[in-house]
């Protein structure tokens, strides 16, 4: 379906909290974007409040699904009775998940994962597993708990996907920079191995002292160790100014082009949250044209989140790909109280003309 026409066909999206593609889509003017790749939504896979041990009563969010040896592993954020830990559920199909509990526990006081340590991104070598999760020492008060900056990117291995996960503490991976584009924000995100060394595309964001205007954006880190230090590019892959964050490759073997799915931050009466998945499109994973760009799922696209769309991680499976991202299912933009939902995308995958 093409953009709709403004006016009254405009009025009506905004109402619904859809996303508006003429016209200004966002009160404070930021970037959008009428292109769209369409996705088929499936709908929820995994409900908070079915963990073990009430390890995620409060929310589950933040997904990462991988595969190895014809099963399916995923890390989702439990918000649970005593902090958001990245927690672990097993699938067969997808669509069907076993939650298995937290994989991380807090850090001691004073650590950088002392009130969370969550969004557990993996990558394995050929011999070891090796996780990038978040941590930080500040959250909201209780019973929510929400990470608050700053957003740390630190460093656990494990034995096999299903883990268990030691912690290094040793391994500091790279530092947030005061006065760049990651001074409160450096989280982790999606790994490729290329020419030799290793990319890692992570969160940046930074803000103003009083922690307002908060601008995000994604950046490259690069290593030939995965258990030692990572440099950062000194500019962010794609500006500031196009509020993303999070992120999932994709590389499409037949025209050669790579294709990065990460999370939109918009805005609404003032406040921001997560309103759908950009993909980006690119031949090179050093360069990326922020005009290149299209929303794959938003709330007019989604059976069951009328508002949030959040963090998104995608996996080949046959002739599809298959994208998950989380929502609220009661209309609300809150953090809390998400579900963890499934779409598809048809390959191979073209950029839309």
């Amino acid at each position: 379906m093409g953009p709709m026409r403004c006016g009254i066909g405009l009025l009506v999206l905004a109402a619904l909290g859809a996303s508006v593609l003429c016209g200004q889509p966002y009160e404070d003017g930021r970037p959008f974007t009428g292109k769209r790749m369409p996705a088929i939504d499936h709908g929820v896979v995994l409900r908070h409040g079915d963990g073990p041990d009430n390890c995620d009563i409060y929310g589950a969010r933040d997904v990462w699904v991988f595969e190895h040896g014809g099963s399916y592993f995923m890390h989702y954020d439990a918000a649970g009775p005593a902090a958001w830990l990245s927690a672990s559920a097993t699938s067969s199909d997808l669509v069907h998940w076993t939650p298995r509990g937290p994989v991380l526990a807090l850090g001691k006081p004073g650590e950088g994962d002392s009130k969370s340590a969550s969004y557990g991104v993996t990558y394995f070598d050929g011999a070891s597993w090796h996780m990038f999760y978040l941590g930080t020492p500040n959250t909201t008060p209780s019973p929510d708990r929400i990470p608050q900056f700053p957003y740390l990117t630190m460093k656990a291995k494990g034995v096999s996907p299903a883990g268990p996960w030691t912690k290094q503490p040793e391994v500091t991976p790279w530092r947030l920079i005061p006065g760049t584009y990651n001074s409160v924000t450096g989280s982790p995100g999606f790994i490729v191995k290329n020419n030799g060394e290793f990319m890692q595309f992570f969160s940046a964001a930074t803000a103003d002292p009083d922690g307002r205007n908060i601008r995000r954006t994604i950046g490259i880190a690069r290593t030939k160790d995965l258990d030692g230090a990572w440099s950062l590019d000194k500019q962010p892959a794609l500006p500031l100014s196009e509020q993303i964050e999070n992120t999932s490759l994709y590389y499409e073997p037949t025209d050669r082009t790579w294709f990065l799915f990460t999370n939109h931050v918009g805005i609404r009466n003032g406040e921001e949250y997560t309103d759908a998945v950009w993909v980006y499109w690119s031949k090179d994973l050093n360069r990326w044209d922020p005009k290149a760009k299209a929303v794959v799922l938003d709330s007019s696209k989604c059976k069951w989140s009328k508002r949030v769309i959040g963090l998104p991680s995608v996996i080949k499976v046959g002739k599809r790909l298959a994208l998950f991202y989380d929502g609220v299912a009661d209309g609300s933009i809150t953090h809390m109280r998400r579900d963890i939902g499934l779409a598809w995308l048809k390959l191979p995958l073209l950029p839309p003309q």
